[in-house]
């Protein structure tokens, strides 16, 4: 992680801030089903400030937004995910944003951490059993694949245009 100045934990405190609302305030949850934008502001991090910035802001939002906002039982299992999700925009968004690489970014998001990963989670959680659950799971990645592609690919294109500090 680099030195961070002012305006970079400015910078991450506000992509906490809206993360957490777009996850608990403006999205549609269930036990075993969440379809929101709450990927945007760990894909900004990943793009302006690299991958270890973006697990933290996905890590430190997803236990902040759990502790004052709970949707159900806190389980640290889905901070450790939040985090890799970060890991995996920041390393492949950070530097170069062509439509391969956010196209892997959103299957390892969608496929690996949301389905396999965030299921097994919630069958660990809830006591419910993991095939089964991916079934229902599936609906979630079909919606929200194509739309984080389609999003962050519009992003991208635009924090392009913001000058040397977006194209860090």
């Amino acid at each position: 992680m680099k030195k961070l100045d002012t305006r970079s934990v400015t910078e991450l405190g506000l992509l906490v801030a809206v993360e957490i609302v777009l996850s608990r305030f403006c999205s549609i949850n269930a036990w075993d089903l969440k379809i929101g934008f709450s990927f945007l502001p760990v894909a900004v991090a990943a793009m302006r400030l690299g991958p270890l910035e973006a697990a933290v802001v996905a890590a430190v939002s997803d236990f902040v937004g759990a502790v004052l906002f709970p949707i159900g039982a806190y389980f640290p299992g889905f901070t450790l995910t939040a985090f890799l999700s970060g890991l995996v925009f920041g390393w492949l968004l950070h530097r170069r944003r062509a439509a391969g690489r956010v196209l892997a970014a959103v299957l390892l998001h969608q496929l690996v951490l949301g389905l396999l990963i965030n299921s097994f989670w919630i069958s660990v959680l809830y006591s419910a059993p993991y095939l089964p659950l991916l079934g229902t799971r599936v609906l979630q990645c079909a919606v929200l694949a194509p739309v984080e592609f389609l999003t962050i690919g519009a992003l991208a294109r635009i924090l392009k245009r913001f000058g040397k500090r977006a194209m860090a």
